[in-house]
């Protein structure tokens, strides 16, 4: 299928009413916040802030820094995108899009990679966390900063249930099910 096959032009009578249910709407709205504090840990590697990460990781210079910096952004910007799935653009494009704005979201064109957005954001995260539960933190670490690692990382354990919730509940407003 092709990128223009995934949408369709705008209905050209009003504009949709978005019947989002609330709790739909929290979700969408907590999980940029559930996000936040692993960006903000990275951030005080980044800064060589006491307690987070180790002297081993600040001595890898501006490499890591640029790694810790892309990884916040990207992660940040894909909890972003969840609020398009209550949003009026998460249905129609804004026309400033090139090419596409103005056309309508099939429900699918949002739904798939949302869905694995979720499952791929829970593999990662619950991955990272029964490593550490069996296997322990890696060595080099200082009782605080694991402490600190582990309060800023468990909230994304709720990233991916929250996105699948919100991708449940588009779905069944844009297709009716």
């Amino acid at each position: 299928m092709t990128e223009q096959e995934n949408f369709a032009p705008a209905p050209t009578t009003g504009s949709s009413s978005l019947d989002v249910p609330r709790w739909a709407r929290i979700a969408a709205h907590a999980v940029p916040f559930v996000i936040l504090p692993s960006g903000l840990w990275r951030m005080g590697v980044m800064l060589a802030i006491p307690g987070f990460g180790t002297a081993e990781a600040r001595e890898h210079g501006p490499g890591l820094d640029l790694y810790l910096i892309v990884l916040f952004a990207v992660s940040e910007g894909l909890g972003l995108l969840t609020l398009g799935l209550i949003q009026p653009w998460g249905e129609v494009l804004p026309r400033w899009v090139p090419l596409l704005g103005g056309r309508t979201v099939r429900p699918l064109a949002a739904v798939l990679p949302a869905a694995l957005g979720a499952l791929a954001s829970m593999g990662v995260v619950y991955y990272f966390f029964l490593s550490i539960f069996f296997e322990g933190f890696p060595s080099g670490h200082t009782q605080v900063e694991e402490v600190v690692l582990t309060a800023c990382y468990l909230p994304l354990l709720a990233w991916g249930p929250l996105l699948g919730l919100v991708t449940y509940a588009y779905y069944q407003r844009r297709t009716g099910r």
